[in-house]
């Protein structure tokens, strides 16, 4: 007796799905069913008045934050070391400054107890990161 050959299903079942994805896809880039879409979308609006927007309906913008920009020079390194930066070359790319005026900055920083630094010993030797204390956070952010 002749066996049943059913390859054919795998074919089908191998093809119809990234065909089912693909095809749509094709279809909006040239501009096919975007003539169908609005009449649905009223249709829809149109049958059920009393019910919000659907999730196609316009999203409503949310007002812009308001960034405040850093008062001193001190506030923008503080801003930077609350950020993650701990290192001198990190905090100057961040902020912009040049070298003198971070180091003049830290160490005032330093001396009014809102930065601490920790000396650690790495694989190519010393290193030195820069840490806000919880009080130049809280200076930061207030």
């Amino acid at each position: 007796m002749a066996e049943a050959n059913f390859s054919w299903i795998y074919i089908l079942i191998f093809l119809a799905i990234p065909l089912a994805r693909i095809i749509p896809r094709l279809l909006a880039k040239k501009g096919i069913g975007k003539k169908f879409f609005p009449q649905q979308l009223q249709q829809q609006n149109q049958q059920q008045p009393n019910q919000p927007e659907s999730r196609f309906g316009e999203y409503q913008q949310k007002p812009p934050m308001e960034t405040t920009k850093p008062k001193s020079k001190n506030d923008l390194v503080l801003g930077a070391l609350n950020r993650g930066s701990k290192s001198f070359e990190s905090i100057q790319k961040n902020t912009g400054l040049d070298s003198q005026d971070l180091d003049a900055i830290l160490e005032d920083l330093e001396k009014n107890g809102l930065l601490k630094v920790i000396q650690k010993q790495g694989m190519l030797g010393p290193k030195t990161e820069l840490l806000p204390t919880d009080k130049g956070f809280k200076e930061y952010y207030s």
